[in-house]
């Protein structure tokens, strides 16, 4: 009787533990991170009589989670590709918006002000046209400066982003140390503390979301979290701290550090591979800068292009004077790092200073400088578009700008990032005030003989360089002698200046008289024709006398939308590479933007695709199925109670038992 007593208590047991495990199965259907449990039972050795053996019941064993460790590892390594990308659609979303397509964009304010001029063209002296010029020329400058602004806005948003993001991942690390040890503690019971477990690989994908990581499960049940390719975040019961510091050369951006004995450590983002915090870091040194260079430069380029046309140029000031500048940019920057040599009163004992010597030249990059350690005395300059290095030394000019060591040269060990472009858009403004100043009139005026038999007209004349100069060359007398014997389609003709000296050319059509550096002229003004000359006609070149009738110089300006203003280059041996017009360069920073809004996307959606999948794999094989567990619940509610059963006949045997003994 003993031993059906105890086989039924047993029974009953077995399917009471069954029963509750489903019920908690149940109850946490739907908790994230949750692993199905399942009373795992034994049935123990049978008992040996002469007759056999006969059995002993049954055991529960443990209680065990469904739980995979490659899909669990995979779930949260999906998820952590799948919020970098998602961050980075957010980030470049916002940034596309600075690179309107509308008539709120800075190339339509470009082409706005360049059309403006067309008015003042026709009619040099009209007021309101140059009103409608000045305003157009502030509402230019006002877009760039807020482009600029907007664009440090965001960078202060990524840094506070970044904060908070850094706040969490602690919290978390901690949260996994903490269940670290507590699964330690109970990793001697010699059964698992499924609850723990599954605490703490929710935690670890919780943390995935921030920052791409990797395991390693320790003898004592303990889990290792490594971050950047394999260095420490959590081991054992210790969690070390992430940190959000200055940049060692910008304040303004930050830079992601672990928390070490000796203090912060840099994590470069191209070792972390997943998580928001990679998203930021890229998006701040990469997006954010590229976008802040390429506004820069283009900022840089029409306010130089339109200052110089401004400088060769007359206005209507009494007496007339050349042209005073329309806008100014934020100058050109050198950012020292932080841990540069200093003086006892703790200012950097070297400098660097950057002067913009060919605003056609400088493209939209930063770049570093160091030491040359192959060239003593001389520097390394990298730039960062293309990472091709040149050794420089004082005075040296690179990409248009000039580079100065003041006020003395940099010291060994000693870095900065140059920037040469990147704040002027946020410092962009309009500084000329008056109508009067802006410079219509050009320098020279041209003068077609009424007695030239050809059908050639002036269609523009203007001054394109400081080599005229109206009061030593002018008057001038341009003469055309004959058609040229190699193509006759195209004049010969002779430049005359009031010194009596001459000058031979050859005109085609479309091609400029005095601007031909290639024939040997370059008298720095442009004439370009309309129609045909003939032998014997002549076109005589005066200094201007009255500014006021004079549209010279405004179609110098309009021209300027055609010329080809931005990140030009020189190659080293020599050859220039044209760079790009005003319009085509937005055009270009516009679709290099929208190319990465696009490819971000794309880029989302299947990282985010094959997070799902994989987070469904995981879920399939470990999460709870209620209509499975409603028929354990069916099988084990039949197997407790035929147990109670056994119980209930093992009381009658007994009862007659005791009966039959009392009798």
């Amino acid at each position: 009787m003993t031993n059906i007593l105890s086989i039924g208590k047993q029974a009953m047991f077995a399917n009471q533990a069954a029963l509750q495990t489903i019920g908690q199965n149940i109850a946490n259907a739907n908790t994230p991170g949750y692993s199905r449990q399942q009373v795992i039972l034994t049935t123990p050795q049978g008992q040996f009589t002469g007759s056999g053996y006969f059995g002993a019941g049954v055991n529960v064993q443990t209680v065990e989670r469904a739980h995979n460790a490659f899909m669990t590892s995979e779930a949260a390594s999906t998820k952590a590709i799948a919020s970098m990308d998602s961050t980075r659609v957010d980030q470049m979303t916002q940034l596309q918006k600075l690179f309107a397509t509308d008539d709120s964009s800075l190339g339509a304010a470009a082409s706005t002000f360049f059309n403006s001029l067309i008015d003042v063209s026709n009619n040099p002296s009209d007021p309101s046209a140059r009103q409608v010029v000045l305003s157009n020329a502030q509402n230019l400058a006002t877009r760039f400066a807020t482009a600029g602004q907007q664009l440090q806005d965001l960078q202060a948003g990524v840094v506070s982003d970044m904060k908070a993001d850094v706040a969490t991942v602690n919290q978390l690390a901690q949260q996994i140390a903490t269940a670290n040890a507590q699964i330690s503690a109970a990793h001697g019971t010699g059964h698992e503390p499924n609850d723990l477990l599954d605490k703490r690989d929710q935690l670890i994908n919780q943390l995935s979301q921030y920052v791409q990581v990797s395991t390693l499960q320790a003898d004592d049940g303990s889990m290792g979290v490594f971050i950047g390719g394999g260095q420490r975040l959590v081991l054992g019961n210790q969690a070390q701290q992430l940190s959000v510091e200055a940049d060692p050369y910008d304040s303004n951006r930050a830079t992601l550090n672990i928390i070490e004995a000796n203090g912060p450590r840099k994590l470069d983002e191209s070792v972390l591979t997943g998580g928001s915090l990679t998203a930021r870091l890229m998006y701040q040194n990469q997006d954010l800068q590229d976008a802040r260079n390429m506004i820069g430069q283009l900022a840089t380029a029409v306010s130089a292009a339109v200052n110089k046309q401004q400088g060769l140029g007359l206005d209507l000031s009494n007496p007339p004077g050349t042209g005073a500048a329309m806008f100014s940019v934020g100058p050109p920057t050198s950012l020292p790092a932080s841990t540069n040599a200093r003086n006892p009163d703790g200012s950097f004992s070297g400098g660097v200073q950057l002067t913009v010597t060919d605003a056609t030249q400088l493209q939209a990059t930063s770049y570093t400088l160091r030491g040359d350690p192959a060239n003593p005395g001389a520097y390394l300059l990298t730039r960062g578009s293309d990472g091709q290095q040149t050794s420089v030394t004082d005075g040296s000019i690179v990409d248009g700008f000039q580079i100065s060591f003041t006020p003395g040269p940099p010291a060994d060990g000693d870095s900065y990032r140059l920037e040469p472009v990147a704040n002027a858009a946020v410092g962009m403004k309009r500084q000329l005030d008056s109508i009067n100043g802006i410079a219509a009139a050009a320098p020279v005026t041209g003068d077609v003989s009424v007695n030239n038999t050809g059908t050639a007209s002036i269609d523009s004349l203007y001054a394109v360089n400081s080599n005229l100069n109206p009061s030593t060359q002018a008057p001038m007398t341009v003469t055309f002698t004959g058609a040229n014997a190699s193509n006759g389609a195209n004049m010969d003709y002779t430049i005359t200046l009031a010194d009596g000296s001459t000058l031979n050319g050859t005109w085609q059509a479309g091609t400029p008289i005095g601007n031909q550096p290639a024939a040997g002229i370059d008298l720095g003004f442009e004439m370009n024709l309309n129609g045909v000359p003939r032998a014997g006609d002549t076109i005589t070149i005066e200094a201007t006398k009255y500014t006021a009738a004079n549209n010279g110089n405004a179609k110098a300006f309009l021209n300027l939308q055609n010329q080809k203003v931005v990140g030009g280059q020189v190659l080293s041996n020599g050859t220039t590479v044209p760079g790009a017009t005003i319009n085509d360069a937005y055009t270009t920073a516009m679709s290099d933007i929208g190319a990465r809004l696009q490819g971000a996307n794309y880029l989302s959606g299947v990282s985010t695709s094959s997070a799902q999948d994989a987070e469904t794999a995981r879920s399939g094989q470990a999460g709870v199925n209620l209509d499975e567990e409603a028929a354990r619940l069916m099988q084990f509610q039949q197997g407790y109670q035929a147990a109670a059963k056994i119980l209930q006949t093992a009381q009658i045997l007994f009862n007659e038992t005791l009966k039959l003994a009392g009798n």
